[in-house]
């Protein structure tokens, strides 16, 4: 275990941010070829890796496919990683680029700044809303379930600026898009969004409830 000083990027904002890096040993044996390391390291961190897959893909056989083939990655370039920062923030952008390069692969079209028939402004903020402690975790489901049934360029953008942390001009080139068109994108993805999860519950028979 070490203390590890990371600069973060907040939009146009840079903060030096102290981590913990409780894993730092365990690397330190993957390096080494310990194959137990390797198989700790997966246990800790699969399962937040495979959430990424799932907000990006949102296919299981793609995420688990690209979940396992950035773990290989990884580890057989472990030797490279000079622990500069932790190694979850490290596998994250080895995952993120391998499920980009799946989404592209699938040719996603991105809409255009023209293509926009809506203001910034006009976009209801989720987080205008207060809820108590009890309606989190069912609100979290249901933006969950929101996001799935998003189309694709709207789904990937709304990833990578809301849950990944990355501002539009790195969703630009990461995508490679424009930085506005990437901005179109977010702001469709939210109003979608909030158009899906503020729709009434359907009824059986396929009414809407009042």
């Amino acid at each position: 275990m070490r203390h590890l000083t990371v600069t973060i990027k907040h939009g146009t904002f840079l903060t030096n941010t102290i981590f913990i890096d409780k894993h730092f040993d365990l690397v330190e044996r993957c390096k080494r070829g310990e194959s137990k390391a390797q198989y700790e390291l997966y246990k800790h961190y699969s399962k937040a890796m495979f959430s990424i897959c799932m907000r990006i893909l949102n296919h299981v056989g793609e995420a688990e496919d690209v979940l396992q083939e950035s773990f290989i990655d990884a580890f057989a370039k472990i030797k490279d990683f000079r622990q500069e920062s932790t190694f979850g923030i490290w596998l994250k952008q080895i995952v993120v680029n391998k499920a980009i390069n799946q989404i592209r692969s699938r040719k996603v079209q991105f809409v255009d700044i023209d293509e926009f028939d809506g203001d910034e402004h006009d976009i209801a903020d989720l987080q205008s809303n207060h809820y108590n402690e009890e309606e989190v975790k069912f609100e979290v489901e249901r933006i969950k379930r929101g996001m799935e049934q998003l189309p694709e360029g709207f789904r990937v953008v709304l990833s990578l600026y809301l849950f990944e942390g990355y501002d539009h001009e790195e969703i630009g080139k990461i995508l490679g898009i424009n930085e506005s068109t990437s901005r179109t994108q977010y702001m469709r993805a939210k109003k979608r969004l909030l158009e899906i999860i503020q729709a009434p519950p359907p009824l059986k028979g396929g009414l809407y409830s009042q």
